[in-house]
């Protein structure tokens, strides 16, 4: 896609109009996707061809010490993101460590009721064995 003539005016023009706090299509935030739209060019516009532009726009913001509160909540975010993540995955291996212990588990009631059912069946004694019935849990 070629660039339209006048997308570094239109940009600049945005830049001037969010920084001075009078947005016209654009919710006014601190951010590149604000001035994409307030420009009415697409976002690879700032992140691709006009790279020159966007590190203006940021550091006319850091020259203001203007507060990005955008970007201060995404990074915030990010990291309570990050913690879930790491918190999750932290579950995750125990329950798959836990996961043999449990199958072993399971093999060792499965043979001791197997010696047991045998045992009362060698002892002629009358034994009534449960229905067998297919596992609760999917086959996968």
């Amino acid at each position: 896609m070629t660039p339209e003539p006048d997308e570094r005016a239109r940009i600049r023009t945005a830049m001037d109009r969010i920084l001075a706090g009078t947005p016209e299509h654009s919710n006014g935030a601190l951010t590149v996707v604000a001035l994409a739209i307030e420009a009415d060019v697409p976002r690879n516009a700032l992140t691709q061809r006009h790279t020159d532009l966007k590190d203006e726009f940021y550091q006319r913001i850091r020259e203001r010490g203007a507060d990005n509160g955008d970007e201060a909540r995404l990074r915030a975010t990010i990291a309570k993101l990050r913690q879930t993540i790491a918190n999750k995955n932290k579950e995750l291996a125990q329950l798959r460590a836990d996961v043999p212990a449990l199958v072993r588990a399971v093999n060792q009631l499965t043979l001791e009721n197997q010696q047991l059912r045998d045992s009362r069946a060698s002892s002629g004694g009358s034994l009534i064995p449960f229905p067998s019935r297919p596992p609760a849990w999917p086959h996968g």
